[in-house]
């Protein structure tokens, strides 16, 4: 088995991850979650990516209804495997807050990564999002099961599909550099989906990630730069979410050193926690969640905001970034 030789989707610099429509946190009407996709749409998104973990499915059924009014050669979409949602009668009447979806908890999520697994949950999503094909296949979080099961059985499964010609291109969707590292030297994946690890505020995948994306040709889709919530203001504080929980004191003193130096050049720290990862040649996205349309409008226009040269090089200088 090779890793493919078909080119990367045009992903675009910046797509949309639909957490937030699964109703991650709190929950979203049908009606916003539409209008969240329709300006997307509008602003030029064309890449979408999703996950059956995302609300229990709730996440790809919204996402599909919308593209389902879209041409399909019109738009790029990633899904993700490892997870099968499987009934959960001991749920019933309650919501799955323990993963922090604000859904009705009467399915569960069940690790699979063996063949047979990857192909009937790339076929149950196919069902929910009401589509013939997804164009990226990631596996999800494979740590958080079994690592090595991941590399040993989960991978090769997904180049298997990819070499068959049922998806375009495949990886792994991760927040833990290991998981990263581990997939980019197997040879197989063509993108890795790095959350939270490729960040204004920390480069974790620096260098060993990085390097061994460049000697296997692996390009990277950079999520959760804002770091769940810490860059997403000018004002880095003690209690913005980090990774889902609390800030670490020296990430949050690295994040308000860099706010400070942004105000100095009249930067936004969101504008510039969206395009920092665009400067390396091995970043082919950016995607950022939203939960309201105004949002995401603003997202859209932080990508573009102009930012000097020397913003760049006075982090470099003061050792806040990697070159």
């Amino acid at each position: 088995m090779t890793q493919s030789t078909n080119h990367l989707p045009a992903f675009g610099r910046l797509g949309l991850g639909t957490a937030n429509l699964g109703n991650l946190y709190r929950e979203l009407t049908d009606d916003v979650a539409w209008q969240i996709l329709d300006v997307a749409w509008e602003s030029g998104i064309r890449y979408f990516d999703t996950a059956p973990h995302y609300g229990l499915g709730l996440a790809e059924r919204r996402l599909g209804a919308f593209l389902q009014t879209k041409p399909r050669d019109d738009y790029v979409i990633s899904t993700k495997v490892g997870r099968l949602l499987r009934p959960n009668p001991e749920g019933a009447g309650t919501l799955d807050l323990q993963n922090e979806y604000a859904v009705p908890a009467d399915l569960k999520r069940v690790w699979d990564f063996s063949p047979d697994g990857v192909r009937r949950s790339l076929d149950e999503s196919l069902d929910r999002l009401g589509l013939g094909s997804v164009d990226v296949l990631y596996l999800h979080d494979p740590e958080r099961h079994d690592l090595a099961l991941g590399m040993s059985d989960g991978i090769p499964a997904l180049a298997r599909l990819r070499d068959e010609g049922v998806v375009r291109a495949i990886g792994v969707g991760s927040m833990v550099t290991e998981t990263l590292l581990e997939t980019a030297l197997t040879g197989l994946a063509d993108v890795l989906m790095v959350a939270g690890r490729y960040t204004l505020a920390e480069q974790p995948v620096y260098p060993g990630v990085l390097e061994a994306c460049t000697a296997n040709g692996v390009r990277i889709v950079n999520a959760s730069v804002f770091n769940s919530g810490l860059l997403a203001t000018n004002d880095p504080a003690t209690k913005a979410r980090y990774d889902y929980g609390g800030v670490p004191p020296e990430v949050l003193a690295r994040a308000q050193s860099i706010a400070a130096i942004a105000q100095s050049f009249d930067v936004e720290l969101p504008a510039a926690a969206l395009q920092y990862s665009l400067r390396d040649p091995l970043v082919a996205s950016v995607v950022t969640g939203s939960s309201t349309p105004e949002q995401l409008r603003q997202n859209v226009e932080r990508m573009d905001a102009p930012i000097p040269e020397a913003f760049w090089q006075r982090l470099t200088d003061e050792g806040l970034i990697h070159p």
